[in-house]
């Protein structure tokens, strides 16, 4: 009897978030220790144009550096041994001073964004493009890619040169039909912790999905069928059942 198709992977890609937790007994950041080393040519330009005060400052892993609210909903520690080791393996997040990193990968405490222009490297997203498009073609190869980078980090890569199994975007839209933007990141941080639980390769399964703030897959404005996928979830109404 032939064995069902494998399941494929999946990848997770996140905004940082403004919040990090200060200090950390981690040794300074140095090549070699993070998950996609191709980048620590170009992490050491970045770091350099800081100066020494980051370059020697201690470090801690990513996804305790990352507090803010995406992070606290996602509540790493909680999760399910099988969650946090595929989060291990899927989660990517978008970091002007790493280009990506990895949930352990040791990072220092920063004030850096994506948008931001350094002396000697420009603005941070077109540095990182070509250098971000080109280390993630191996790293999201044959993967279900949920895209969850909001405008200023997505500037940092090229989904269309990458030869992923499909791409996901999401979006939450009020009762009113649009866009949160305030609640953004928490809400993302919820699904999240629901896709690494679930291991969630279609967009579709969403369906039975009830998010903890009230929010459902809305099949209407969602486009599910697409090469690039669209997720809407909206928030129910008062009416809704």
């Amino acid at each position: 009897m032939p064995s069902p198709p494998r399941r494929p992977a999946i990848a997770v890609l996140l905004p940082p978030s403004e919040a990090k937790a200060p200090g950390g007994r981690g040794r300074p950041w140095a090549p070699g220790r993070s998950a996609l080393p191709e980048l620590d040519g170009a992490r050491a330009e970045v770091l350099a144009a800081l100066g020494a005060e980051v370059a020697g400052a201690p470090t801690r892993r990513a996804i305790e550096r990352y507090t803010g609210v995406l992070y606290r909903e996602l509540d790493w520690t909680s999760l399910p041994a099988a969650a946090r080791r595929r989060g291990s393996s899927s989660v990517l997040i978008a970091s002007g001073l790493g280009g990506i990193v990895a949930p352990g990968d040791p990072i220092p405490d920063y004030r850096l964004k994506m948008g931001a222009r350094l002396d000697g490297i420009g603005r941070l997203s077109s540095f990182w493009r070509p250098r971000l498009t080109v280390a993630l073609g191996p790293r999201l190869a044959g993967r279900v890619v949920w895209d969850l980078l909001p405008g200023e980090h997505a500037a940092a890569w090229d989904p269309a040169a990458v030869a992923v199994r499909r791409r996901i975007t999401v979006r939450f839209v009020d009762a009113a039909g649009r866009t949160v933007s305030h609640w953004n990141k928490l809400l993302k941080g919820a699904l999240v912790r629901h896709l690494l639980t679930e291991g969630t390769v279609d967009p579709a399964a969403l369906v039975d999905f009830v998010h903890p703030s009230g929010y459902r897959l809305d099949p209407v404005q969602s486009n599910l069928d697409a090469e690039v996928a669209s997720v809407v979830l909206a928030e129910r109404s008062p009416a809704s059942p």
